[in-house]
């Protein structure tokens, strides 16, 4: 096979890949990219629980519950009482570790609104816009550990351009099984436009064995 033969095949499969699953999870849980302090806080929700040991899906309909209660921002999280927190999990069945994660949520919403008055914005100047920075400071809110902060950087990439490009251990692992390059810079060069829902999409790959089959052999 050509180079360009190569890259063709690569586009091709990049463009089927997108068409099946170019959804990012914060899509998914109703979250509009922005760079404004509630769509932040919803991602850093999202990401403190799709980090879990537990089903994206689950993670995706417990943040829609949680954001549906109430806490679709830091004030309002911390407005909700734990019962309320467990509830709303339950009700998107995250029920394994609803009461921990109710509990962490709280303390997240205290430090969002303590250290950065409730708007994450006030985290990147914080960091300097440096992504190891960025995530470092993550790590400081309970329940997000390097996954979760690795999460939350893939999900906000094409809203603060500055931690381009984010396709983690997961989304390589994806871009490996469909044939692809796996280094974050190749990758990059082959997202057409936004590079967030490319590595979703790549998650997703590496998730779901039929995807990347029908995508490696479509």
């Amino acid at each position: 096979m050509t180079g360009t033969t190569a890259r063709t095949e690569q586009h091709r499969r990049v463009q089927l890949l997108l068409s099946e699953a170019g959804d990012t999870y914060a899509a998914d849980a109703g979250i509009k990219p922005a760079d404004k302090p509630a769509p932040l806080w919803q991602l850093l929700v999202l990401s403190n629980l799709v980090s879990a040991r537990i089903r994206a899906a689950v993670a995706v309909e417990g943040a829609r519950e949680l954001f549906a209660a109430g806490g679709r921002t830091p004030h309002g999280m911390a407005e909700l009482t734990w019962q309320q927190r467990v509830d709303a999990l339950g009700r998107g069945h995250y029920v394994r570790y609803d009461e921990g994660t109710a509990t962490r949520l709280g303390a997240c919403a205290d430090l969002a609104r303590d250290r950065y008055h409730g708007d994450l914005r006030n985290l990147a100047r914080e960091a300097g816009e440096q992504r190891d920075r960025v995530e470092d400071l993550l790590t400081e809110f309970p329940g997000i550990g390097p996954t979760g902060a690795r999460i939350f950087c893939r999900e906000a990439q094409d809203v603060w351009p500055f931690l381009r490009p984010v396709f983690d251990a997961k989304a390589q692992e994806g871009a490996a099984r469909i044939g692809l390059p796996t280094a974050p810079e190749r990758l990059a060069e082959l997202a057409d436009g936004d590079l967030a829902p490319f590595a979703a999409a790549l998650v997703r790959a590496a998730l779901d064995r039929d995807l990347a089959e029908r995508v490696a052999g479509g």
